[in-house]
């Protein structure tokens, strides 16, 4: 059977809840009608390059689809009729990846990304706090040996 990716748009205003149930309900199309969805990525609600149908955000969702062709037709019939989709677009390709797409890994390296700053940051407020602790015990022996100096 062929490979399919395909990406659609759903309207901002309904839930993640929702986008999943639709994508379950467009899952299960496919695998009645013979086919399989290989992959399933929720990528988030996404600003828009430009209004679609008055809306400047959308819930993007990618399936990789393993079904045949008027299996694929039906699915984007079905997603077409459906109101809450905003777009749709479907592309065969030569072999499915069993690795996360570009826009996943984008969206990991940056949960990486801030999380590391924070355990920098975390770093750097303990060392900070280390270099005072220090300074104040320097100030206190120096209080100390000033008054020791002063009693003789």
């Amino acid at each position: 059977m062929p490979y399919y990716e395909s990406v659609f748009i759903a309207r901002p205003d309904i839930s993640s809840a929702q986008v999943e149930a639709l994508t379950e309900s467009m899952s299960k199309l496919v695998t009645e009608g013979g086919g399989k969805v290989a992959q399933t990525e929720y990528w988030g609600l996404k600003s828009l390059a430009y209004r679609i149908k008055k809306n400047r955000k959308g819930h993007y969702t990618m399936m990789a689809l393993d079904a045949p062709s008027n299996i694929v037709k039906e699915f984007e019939r079905n997603l077409r009729l459906n109101e809450d989709v905003l777009r749709l677009m479907t592309i065969r390709v030569d072999e499915l990846s069993d690795q996360p797409s570009v826009m996943m890994k984008n969206k990991h390296s940056r949960d990486e990304r801030s999380h590391q700053q924070d355990q920098n940051e975390e770093e750097i407020i303990e060392v900070a706090s280390h270099e005072l602790s220090a300074q104040s015990q320097t100030s206190i022996d120096i209080e100390n040996k000033e008054e020791i100096a002063g009693e003789n």
